[in-house]
């Protein structure tokens, strides 16, 4: 039951990431980067925040290089908290402030405890013994 509850979390977790960014491929691209741009963050980076959300996510999802992807996008998740969701004010931005600090808080749990038994990093490690 361990194993399957951790493949479940990973997929939970890694869900948001992978729609957030490939959304950001196609007609979403230019409207985030003039997001970014009123909010005072170069839309320039808009290419590093999809390989964030594309490349952690899948890698949370498939659990290779797990801790690693976990760890950057807990680091992700709060960055983008404090960059874009700071309008106390505004009850949707303090939703959506207290929403990355807790996916930030579930990846630092997978960074800590690994992927589980049913990951990619598991087979690699199996293979390597």
């Amino acid at each position: 039951m361990k194993d399957a509850t951790a493949l479940v979390a990973r997929i939970l977790l890694a869900f948001i990431f992978i729609v957030a960014g490939w959304g950001k491929l196609g007609a979403g691209y230019a409207g985030t980067q003039q997001y970014m741009a009123s909010m005072g963050v170069s839309g320039a980076l808009l290419p590093l925040v999809i390989f964030a959300e594309l490349g952690g996510g899948l890698g949370v999802l498939f659990g290779a290089l797990t801790r690693l992807a976990a760890a950057g996008l807990a680091a992700f998740c709060i960055l983008s908290a404090l960059l874009f969701h700071t309008d106390f004010a505004n009850q949707t931005q303090s939703i959506m402030f207290m929403k990355n600090l807790a996916i930030a808080g579930g990846m630092l749990m997978l960074a800590v405890h690994g992927a589980g038994a049913w990951s990619l990093d598991a087979w690699w490690q199996a293979r390597r013994k």
